[in-house]
């Protein structure tokens, strides 16, 4: 898929999430094209390639992967979330953050680049260029204009 397609079919959801969580819709689309290159690697609707651990009580998809062990990368199969549509993924993700509180500094921030740098802070990826790459695809694509102004 090309990037304006996946922007085009994944804007109203991520407005949706921006409205329903306070998570700005510029940081959600570029965090989903970076997660998945652009939908291409989205498998079940999984933009954000969220494994099935115990907690999860929905439909899961097997998917080809691969694992560290002891410092070599190895093939594996493992179960991943499986989602009816991207909203529905956006909307699950939206909720990891709200419930994990290392993200509660996330809400203090309004604007896609802040919330990408106030995820990196807390860890979300182990990519120290991760708020760069997503900062980049936010102004590269001008995503800000999805943003909502929306009640903290």
């Amino acid at each position: 898929m090309k990037p304006q397609e996946f922007i085009d079919q994944i804007a109203t959801a991520a407005q949706e999430c921006h409205r329903e969580f306070a998570i700005p819709a510029s940081f959600t689309i570029a965090q989903a094209a970076l997660e998945s290159s652009w939908g291409n690697r989205a498998q079940g609707c999984n933009l954000f390639g969220v494994k099935a651990d115990k907690s999860w009580k929905g439909p899961v998809t097997m998917v080809n992967t691969h694992e560290y062990v002891s410092g070599q990368k190895i093939a594996a199969i493992d179960q991943f979330r499986l989602y009816a549509d991207w909203a529905e993924c956006l909307a699950d993700r939206a909720a990891f953050f709200r419930k994990n509180s290392r993200y509660a500094a996330c809400f203090n921030e309004t604007t896609g680049e802040g919330w990408a740098c106030a995820v990196a802070a807390a860890g979300y990826a182990t990519d120290p260029d991760y708020a760069n790459k997503l900062i980049a695809v936010i102004r590269g694509r001008n995503l800000g204009r999805f943003d909502l102004q929306v009640a903290a």
